[in-house]
């Protein structure tokens, strides 16, 4: 029997969207690239600054990496790690990997050793493939967690040959271009050019099956300690049918997918380049997601559907006005990572002539579980409705076991084809993150009458004081648009006494605080006392990962170091 939530996700469906049975592949990535090089062999499936890739030579590509992998030593079993921006190396290497039976564990180029480090000692990975501008990080690993192949990718020799000459011109622009590119690799790499000039073949029995771990992503959650999430083919697979489903109209053969958020990403890779592969897209590239390659890309070939975080469609609005550049024909934006606002999604649309919705999801859910129907009735700063297939509660933090009311804030968790099977070596954590079957999301929400889902904060970010709970997202809300205040974020800190209590950390113009007393009697207009902040901290910027989400843990240990420095002086 459906409950009252659920028949209003059905009844918030697309039409021509199916709220259960979705049909999802038995096999693995692997296969389905061989479908789409089968159906669209000719079609175009990659473009890196204008040089495209057919899905033919893609699957080719793959074919003779895969075999030089092989000859390192990779199949059923190992781990691979890649660590390089979003480039046609990247997917090659993605695809080869899997093809291989291997796992791919994806990390961030730029991060330092001491960051990569435990993530390395954890997966243990043999090879790695990696820009060669972060070469020398890899090989400064400690031996013991060091792969011990390294293969150095050149992102200059994937770009169409006119591209190649001008960065090769001894002229003062040329050089600084082509040293944010590229790097000198170090001594005892593997260029990834002689891998593409391989002659080896894998074995086909070392392919893998839907169950096999195809992606290995590392999370830090709150905790601040990486957790390596296993995602399967299975998972992954069932994400790209689920995102087909969604976005309509989608047509295969046809569409231009935009990949500017990274393919280390839970999002970049799974929806930019594994879903855009499965209907037969052509990707665009796009390295850094600097506006200035975003419009050059969209210049060459305008996409289709294009997945982001708000601030980026805000930069190419206003980049597009600027450089007189036409967004019109994108047809779906899909934001994710934070709230989007009503005049962002008023002038996204107006720009393109489609729409602009968000999302929502994580790295265990490979990663999407909500969205907005891709219709008029979308609606900013809510994630929408349940994707197909998946399964929903809000329950009572304190009683799992119970649902709560329409309007009440409850705890997501979730159970569907697309959620993680556990952490990497972390049994304890796997058990802690499952509740009944169900996945335990850390995330609050609350549904409206409509049954749309709106995220109200983390479950363990959120302030116990006095006894009482206060959200931060709701207490930024009320900050935000205070005269002289650019951003905020707010945290619990234990004071003296061993409470905790509300603190803001303020972003302001002159670095200046803002005339306190005024902001608190505003806000005591707009929340409960308990919920105004106690202190107010003026930061210079606010911590950010590279889906530009704050980093709350880094800004709560600033405003502790600012403590212990009054507390010394």
């Amino acid at each position: 029997m459906m409950t009252m939530l659920e028949e209003r996700w059905s009844a918030a469906y697309h039409d021509g969207v199916t709220r259960h049975g979705l049909d999802y592949p038995s096999g693995s990535l692997v296969d389905e690239l061989d479908v789409a090089t089968r159906t669209w062999a000719d079609k175009p499936a990659l473009d890196f600054f204008g040089r495209r890739t057919s899905y033919r030579e893609l699957a080719s590509q793959v074919e003779t990496v895969a075999g030089a992998l092989h000859t390192l030593g990779v199949g059923p079993g190992t781990t691979v790690a890649l660590l390089m921006p979003t480039c046609p190396q990247h997917v090659i290497a993605f695809y080869a990997v899997l093809a291989c039976g291997g796992t791919v564990v994806e990390h961030n180029p730029l991060y330092p050793a001491p960051e990569l480090e435990p993530m390395f000692a954890d997966h243990r990975a043999e090879v790695a493939i990696v820009w060669d501008a972060a070469c020398g990080t890899v090989q400064s690993l400690p031996a013991e967690v060091r792969p011990r192949a390294l293969v150095a990718v050149n992102l200059i020799e994937q770009m169409p040959l006119g591209k190649r000459m001008l960065l090769s011109l001894p002229l003062k622009k040329a050089r600084a271009s082509r040293d944010q590119l590229t790097k000198p690799a170090p001594a005892g790499t593997i260029p990834f050019g002689e891998l593409l000039r391989s002659d080896a073949r894998a074995p086909r029995e070392a392919r893998p099956s839907a169950d096999d771990v195809a992606l290995l992503l590392y999370t830090s959650g709150t905790t601040g300690t990486p957790k390596g999430v296993q995602l399967s083919h299975r998972n992954l697979n069932a994400t790209a049918a689920q995102a087909r489903a969604w976005v309509t109209p989608m047509r295969p053969g046809e569409e231009v997918f935009m990949a500017c958020l990274p393919l280390f990403h839970v999002f970049g890779c799974s929806l930019s380049m594994n879903a855009g592969l499965t209907v037969g897209a052509m990707i665009h590239l796009i390295p850094k997601p600097e506006t200035g390659l975003i419009l050059d890309a969209i210049r060459r070939r305008t996409p289709t559907t294009m997945i982001a975080v708000p601030p980026l469609f805000e930069r190419l609005v206003d980049g597009a006005k600027e450089r007189g550049i036409s967004l019109q024909g994108i047809r779906t934006g899909i934001a994710g990572a934070m709230s989007l606002r009503p005049e962002l999604v008023e002038a996204w649309e107006a720009a393109t002539g489609g729409l602009l919705i968000e999302g929502y999801g994580l790295t265990e859910c490979s990663p999407i579980v909500a969205g907005n129907p891709v219709d008029e009735t979308r609606t900013p700063g809510s994630i929408g409705v349940p994707f197909p297939d998946t399964r929903v509660r809000l329950a009572d933090p304190e009683d799992l076991d119970r649902d709560v009311e329409l309007g009440e804030a409850g705890e997501i968790l979730v159970k569907g084809p697309q959620v993680f099977s556990g952490y990497r070596n972390r049994p304890e954590e796997t058990d802690e993150a499952f509740h009944d079957g169900w996945f335990r999301t850390g995330d609050i929400a609350v549904a409206g009458e409509d049954g749309f889902l709106k995220i109200v904060d983390r479950l363990k970010e959120m302030v116990i004081t006095g006894g009482f709970n206060v959200y931060p997202s709701e207490v930024e809300e009320a900050i935000r648009g205070h005269e002289g205040i650019e951003d905020i974020a707010v945290v619990g800190m234990v004071d003296e006494l061993g409470t905790e209590e509300v603190v803001a950390a303020v972003v302001t113009p002159d670095g200046l605080l803002p005339d306190v007393e005024a902001l608190r009697r505003r806000l005591k207009e707009r929340l409960t006392a308990y919920k105004v902040p106690r202190r107010f901290h003026v930061i210079s910027e606010l911590p950010r990962n590279e889906m530009g989400k704050v980093l709350r843990r880094e800004v709560r240990a600033r405003l502790e170091e600012i403590d212990r420095r009054r507390h010394k002086d």
